[in-house]
């Protein structure tokens, strides 16, 4: 065993005595050591029951044989962070999470993991934690949120943040605001929409290293429970016969994540999120690839933001394995690849049952012949940008608009919020990319505030940051090169026109190649606006949106 190296020995008399201290018995230290790596908070609506999620795990472990031992990482609520200086931290806790997930178990030799995660920035961390160790684990999130109700209809946190626009444009009362925040959020789990923490938990599923069920189980059903114990009891069965992560994540699971990622109209979020695993998996995935594979993938679901449906409506229809199910009419999907079932995908969906309904859409009628997510290029991204297109609107698809230019997102809430944006205008972001922001800052208040003030029909947002997973509307974002680095984004003076064209994958500054050497040769490199702290060291060694903003 792993743990032997802690535990076996005349020389680890020491080691023995602390474990003792801690409570262990003999019998306890003979068996194998898995630790239960959990990111239980009282902070995070998705993290606050994850205590029930642990306690299922454990239990799992002890009825196969195993002795569990439970140590926490850190998880950042993104809606509370959202719109401050609080966002800037949220994605660079995707490296302090696998950071320290290495670090726990470099130092203990724990001999498997369970990995209990929820929400944004975790559920990719703990993944990416977890292939860079490579010993047996399995993943089993706290589970998705129920939506809520308002005024007859099912809402979730982007209903309220877009109510902020709408009471701003006089179009809601702040009676009917403050209504609409009492009941959005009713229970504990991530937020409700195909948000990215629901996102990457459906990926989970997809990659092999959860079980069916983790990305649509809701937080509050007992089933969630269940789901733990036998999680608890099949990392047992990992350990045994020593099948590690990078046995199941490869280039075929990443490619079904990808497919599946289209299919269901996942957050932008996941491109940079699977882009990083595949790093720590030592798997080369490029930008060019996630197009040939939307280009080819109908888009099946309409999830909010996008559509009026929410997870708990998926799980009744059948989850992420009858998305599945439905892709294989089309042969889109690898069967053949291995999870932590100890089955392979085809073996997993061969009993799944066929339904007709309007949450998954049947592959012969889709929501839309093409994914949900579209990379465009050109002179503005040289290297890519990311746009959730199943949450844009038929009018914004094809748009060219006089750029309105802001350095930082508050600056452009406040212009939204004002009054000051006008229809068919492309609002531009920069320096919020990885190294400028620092920490490359979702922006979910000002495409929140332009959709509830009637606008996402006609303007558009470009940024080297990040859109939430709650966004809809041409919200086009990861720009790269980032401003900070001198990309063209850095470039742009109010006015210039700027062209979108997501079908064809195009994103373009109508400015000369001339007139960009004349306005690079003048740029100066902004002040650094974090110059001590974790977000300065994180800054110098963060690498581009384009390859994950990843650590070099």
């Amino acid at each position: 065993m792993r743990s032997d190296v802690v535990k076996k020995g005349v020389e680890k008399a020491p080691h023995r005595s602390l474990f003792k201290a801690a409570g262990l018995t003999n019998a306890e230290l003979e068996r194998p050591l898995i630790g239960i790596v959990t990111s239980h908070n009282e902070i995070i609506p998705g993290h606050v029951h994850l205590d029930k999620i642990v306690e299922g795990v454990k239990k799992g472990v002890l009825l196969a044989g195993g002795t569990p031992l439970a140590f926490p990482v850190i998880g950042v609520c993104d809606g509370i962070a959202m719109g401050h200086e609080g966002m800037k931290y949220s994605l660079a806790t995707r490296e302090l999470i696998a950071d320290s997930i290495e670090c726990m178990v470099k130092a203990h030799g724990f001999d498997g993991l369970v990995l209990i995660p929820n929400c944004d920035k975790i559920v990719p961390g703990v993944m990416m934690g977890a292939l860079r160790l490579n010993i047996p684990a399995i993943v089993v999130s706290g589970g998705p949120m129920l939506a809520g109700k308002f005024n007859g209809k099912d809402v979730s946190l982007s209903t309220v943040f877009e109510g902020v626009g709408a009471y701003r444009a006089g179009d809601m009362t702040m009676e009917e605001l403050e209504e609409l925040e009492e009941n959005a959020c009713p229970t504990c789990g991530s937020c409700s929409g195909m948000f990215t923490a629901n996102s990457m938990n459906c990926l989970s599923e997809v990659l092999g290293l959860a079980l069916p069920g983790n990305g649509t189980i809701p937080a509050v059903y007992s089933k969630r429970i269940r789901l733990a114990k036998e999680a608890g009891m099949k990392v047992m069965d990992l350990v045994k016969k020593d099948i590690k992560p990078r046995d199941i994540v490869n280039k075929e699971s990443i490619t079904n994540a990808l497919t599946v990622d289209m299919a269901l109209g996942c957050s932008s979020n996941s491109v940079l999120h699977l882009t990083a695993i595949a790093n720590e998996a030592k798997i080369d995935l490029n930008l060019d690839m996630i197009n040939e594979i939307s280009d080819k993938t109908p888009n099946l679901c309409r999830l909010s933001p996008a559509g009026d449906h929410h997870i708990e409506d998926l799980y009744w229809a059948g989850g992420v394995q009858r998305v599945m199910k439905e892709l294989t009419k089309k042969d889109l999907l690898n069967l053949s690849c291995v999870t932590v079932s100890g089955k392979t995908q085809g073996e997993l969906i061969e009993s799944v049952k066929e339904t007709n309904t309007e949450v998954i859409t049947p592959i012969e009628n889709p929501y839309s012949t093409t994914g949900g997510i579209a990379i465009l290029k050109g002179n503005l991204a040289i290297d890519g940008a990311v746009v959730k297109r199943s949450a844009v609107v038929e009018e914004m698809m094809v748009h060219e608009g006089p750029a309105r230019v802001f350095d930082c997102e508050e600056d452009s809430i406040e212009a939204i919020l004002s009054g000051n944006i006008n229809k068919g205008d492309v609002v531009v972001i920069r320096y919020e990319g990885p190294k400028g922001g620092p920490g490359m800052r979702e922006m979910l208040s000002p495409t929140s505030a332009l959709a509830g003030m009637g606008l996402d029909k006609y303007v558009a947002l470009i940024t080297d940051g990040r859109f939430s997973g709650a966004t809809r509307g041409a919200a086009i974002g990861h720009v790269s090169p980032e401003a900070a680095e001198c990309g063209n984004i850095a470039l742009v003076q109010e006015g210039d026109l700027i062209s979108i064209n997501i079908p064809n994958g195009k994103l373009e500054l109508k400015v000369s190649e001339e007139e960009l050497d004349t306005r690079r040769k003048a740029w100066k490199a902004p002040e650094p606006k974090v110059k001590d702290g974790y977000l300065s060291r994180y800054a110098k060694l963060v690498s581009s949106a384009s390859s994950g903003a990843i650590f070099k």
